[in-house]
């Protein structure tokens, strides 16, 4: 099992889940907007465990595997949110990542602030090749992130995924290793 280094940024810590993030993580997880663009509604404290008590059993990069990491401010060691990174099973050099930020945290750059230190991770501690990222295309705050990170917008898919009752449009982002060392 690989576990998850720890790294930190000016302003934030990117850490493996911990059993006492529960009440944060379920308090930002259930807030309708943060739902909003992700795969989950109503989510409950059940949840919450659940998912805790895998992500502390999970492996990082593990082909085929999502490993969610828990974004921290340094100064205070609040939970802000979380991160994934999906290494993709029929190529480990690529990976897929998502982001959710607690709505009090949007707007300050966190989220630009840990996708690049965890980019420069990925692409260097762990010789990636690609990066990708989906995106709703609804979803503004995330499409301007994805392009201020250097991603570029490879592919839109008209009307793809049946997501919350209807029909959702979504855009691939992607970057390649040598993009990003530039």
């Amino acid at each position: 099992m690989v576990k998850f280094k720890t790294i930190e940024s000016s302003r934030l810590i990117l850490r493996a889940f911990k059993d006492d993030d529960l009440d944060r993580f379920v308090q930002y997880r259930s807030n309708p907007n943060v739902a909003r663009y992700q795969s989950w509604e109503n989510f409950t404290k059940e949840q919450g465990v659940t998912f805790i008590q895998e992500m502390t059993q999970a492996s990082f990069d593990t082909p085929g595997g999502y490993y969610q990491i828990a974004l921290e401010l340094r100064e205070s060691n609040e939970l802000i949110g979380d991160c994934v990174v999906h290494t993709l099973e029929n190529d480990s050099r690529q990976a897929e990542i998502g982001f959710t930020l607690d709505p009090r945290f949007q707007g300050e750059g966190y989220a630009y602030e840990a996708m690049n230190r965890l980019f420069n991770h990925l692409f260097h501690d762990y010789n990636k090749h690609r990066i990708t990222a989906i995106t709703d295309v609804k979803n503004e705050p995330s499409i301007n992130l994805l392009e201020r990170l250097g991603m570029r917008r490879e592919g839109h898919f008209i009307q793809n995924i049946w997501f919350k009752e209807e029909w959702g449009s979504e855009y691939l982002y992607a970057i390649l290793k040598e993009e990003w060392n530039k």
